[in-house]
C-alpha cells in the first residue's frame, strides 16, 4: 500500500483516470441489452363449448356492421367513432406519445446552436494571463489589433455543438421504448374503439329492452282498465264486493307506477347514449323491437391464442412491458461511461472591428468520458423503480390475459345459457296469456274469484317482462362477447 500512496503524493491525476477506469470496468460487467417479452401460455381451446368444437374464426374479426344488421345501431357507432371525447383524448394521447418518440430520436443527433457571446476580464499583474499577455505585447511581432488589451474582451460568433456518442446503445434504447409506446397508445385507441361500440351497442339494446316493456306496460294498463270496468259492473249487480273493486284498482296503479319508472329509465338510457354519441339529449332514432331483433344463429370465437394478437388490451399490456424491459436496459447503461463531444465553429476575437476578419476564425473540439464512480445512489434507486415497473408491466400482462379469456368462456355461456332460458320463457308467456284469457272467462261466469283474475293478469305481466329481459341479456352477451374478442368499429 505504501508505494501506490506515494505514487498518489507524486501525480493525483493519475490516480484520478484510475479511479474513473476502474469505476467503468466494473460498470461493464451490468447487463445493457433489453430482456425479450415472455411467452405466456394460453389454452389450447376455449373450454365449456356445448359442441367440444374449436374454430378457427372469430366474430372480433367482423366488421361492426356485418355483426349488427340494425342500421339505426350501425349508424350510432360511426356517429360515437367520430365525435366521442374520449376517442379524441385518445387520439391526442398517441399524439404525444409520437412526440416523445420525435424527442428520442432527436438526441441520437448532435445538438446544433448559433451563438453569439460576448465578456470582458480583467487580469491580475500575478495571474498567469496577467503575465502572458503582458510578455506578449512585449513581442516585437504583435502590434496594432494583435496586442492584447487589458481589461479583454472576448467575442464569438458562430456554431458551438455539443453529442454524446452512443457507445452503448443507451439512447437507441430510449428511442425503441418510446417507438414501443407509440404503438401501445395506438392500441389504446383501438381499446377506446372496442369499449365504445360495445357501450353504445349495451345501451341501443337495452334502449329497445325498455321500449318493449313500456309497449307491454301499456298492453297490461289496457286490459286492467277493461277488467276494473268489468268488477265494478259486478259490483253494481251484486256479485262482488268494494274489496274487489279496490283490488283491482290497486293492481292498475302499480302498473301505471311501473310504466313511469320505465320511461324515467328510457330518457336516462338515451341522455347515456347522447353522452357517448358526443351530443346533448335528443331523442335517439331506432329500430324494430328488441323481440324482433334477430341473433347470429352460429357464433364463433376463434382460438385462446388468436385473442393474444387480437384484443387491443392485450396487445397494448405487452407493448408497455416490452418498452418497460428496454427502460431497465436503459437504466442498467447508466452505469456505464458516457462519452461526450463539443466542436465548435466561428469567429473568435478580442477586438469588435477584426471578429469577422477570416483571420479571426477558429475552430475546434472537446471530448471527454464520465462514468458514475462513488456515489452511484441515484442511478441504483432509478434501476429499482424501473426493474419493479416492468415486473408491475409483466402481471398486468398476465392479468390482461387471464381476463381476456375468462370473458369470452363466460359470454360463450351466457349466450348459450340465456338462449335456453328465452326459450322457456316464452313458453310460459303462451301458458300465462290463456290461463289470463281462462280466469277472465271464469270470473265473467262465477267459476273464479276475482283474486284469481288479479294473480292471473300480474303472472302474465311479470312473465313478458321477465322474457324481455332475457332477450335483452342475450343481446348484451352477444355485445360482451365481440368486446371481449377485440371487435370494434371498422
Amino acid at each position: 500500500m505504501v508505494p501506490f500512496f506515494r505514487n498518489l503524493n507524486r501525480n493525483p491525476f493519475s490516480f484520478l483516470v484510475s479511479l474513473i477506469v476502474a469505476g467503468s470496468l466494473g460498470s461493464c460487467r451490468i447487463q445493457h441489452n433489453p430482456e425479450s417479452v415472455p411467452a405466456m401460455s394460453v389454452p389450447k381451446v376455449y373450454v365449456g363449448r356445448a359442441d367440444g368444437r374449436a374454430d378457427s374464426v372469430s366474430i372480433g374479426d367482423w366488421s361492426h356492421r356485418d355483426l349488427f344488421a340494425d342500421p339505426n345501431l350501425v349508424a350510432l357507432i360511426d356517429t360515437a367513432m367520430a365525435r366521442n371525447p374520449n376517442m379524441k383524448i385518445a387520439f391526442q394521447r398517441i399524439e404525444m406519445a409520437q412526440a416523445n418518440y420525435g424527442i428520442s430520436q432527436g438526441a441520437l443527433r448532435p445538438r446544433v446552436d448559433a451563438v453569439a457571446t460576448a465578456g470582458v476580464e480583467r487580469y491580475g499583474r500575478y495571474t498567469l494571463n496577467g503575465v502572458g499577455n503582458y510578455d506578449t505585447n512585449l513581442s516585437g511581432n504583435v502590434s496594432g489589433s494583435s496586442r492584447i488589451p487589458n481589461p479583454t474582451p472576448d467575442y464569438f460568433v458562430g456554431l458551438r455543438s455539443s453529442w454524446e456518442v452512443d457507445i452503448w446503445g443507451k439512447l437507441r434504447n430510449r428511442r425503441r421504448a418510446a417507438y414501443t409506446r407509440v404503438i401501445a397508445s395506438q392500441e389504446g385507441q383501438n381499446l377506446v374503439a372496442t369499449v365504445l361500440t360495445a357501450d353504445v351497442a349495451r345501451l341501443y339494446y337495452s334502449l329497445l329492452a325498455l321500449d318493449a316493456e313500456l309497449e307491454i306496460i301499456v298492453e297490461n294498463v289496457e286490459l286492467q282498465q277493461k277488467a276494473l270496468e268489468l268488477v265494478e259492473v259486478q259490483k253494481a249487480a251484486g256479485r262482488v264486493t268494494e274489496l274487489a273493486v279496490q283490488q283491482f284498482r290497486a293492481q292498475l296503479l302499480n302498473t301505471r307506477g311501473l310504466e313511469g319508472r320505465v320511461k324515467q329509465e328510457v330518457v336516462e338510457t338515451e341522455n347515456q347514449l347522447n353522452v357517448l354519441l358526443g351530443r346533448y339529449p335528443q331523442t335517439v332514432a331506432r329500430g324494430a323491437s328488441i323481440e324482433k331483433q334477430s341473433l347470429p344463429a352460429t357464433v364463433s370465437a376463434g382460438l385462446p391464442a388468436q385473442l393474444v394478437y387480437r384484443r387491443p388490451d392485450i396487445r397494448q399490456a405487452e407493448r408497455e412491458l416490452e418498452a418497460f424491459h428496454i427502460d431497465v436496459a436503459v437504466a442498467r447503461a447508466e452505469f456505464l461511461p458516457s462519452l461526450n463531444l463539443a466542436p465548435y465553429l466561428g469567429f473568435n476575437a478580442f477586438r469588435p472591428n477584426v471578429l469577422l476578419n477570416p483571420q479571426s476564425l477558429a475552430l475546434g473540439i472537446l471530448g471527454g468520458l464520465a462514468a458514475p464512480v462513488i456515489n452511484r445512489q441515484q442511478l441504483k434507486g432509478n434501476l429499482a423503480i424501473t426493474t419493479a415497473q416492468s415486473r408491475e408491466a409483466y402481471y398486468a400482462y398476465q392479468r390482461a390475459i387471464l381476463t381476456g379469456v375468462s370473458e369470452v368462456v363466460s359470454n360463450l355461456k351466457g349466450l348459450e345459457n340465456y338462449r335456453n332460458v328465452a326459450g322457456f320463457q316464452q313458453e310460459e308467456v303462451a301458458v300465462l296469456r290463456q290461463a289470463a284469457t281462462t280466469s277472465n272467462e271464469l270470473f265473467a261466469n262465477g267459476y273464479a274469484t276475482y283474486l284469481e283474475v288479479i294473480t292471473a293478469q300480474r303472472n302474465v305481466l311479470e312473465a313478458e317482462l321477465a322474457l324481455i329481459t332475457t332477450k335483452r341479456a342475450q343481446f348484451l352477451e352477444l355485445v360482451s362477447l365481440y368486446r371481449a374478442l377485440g371487435g370494434r368499429a371498422k
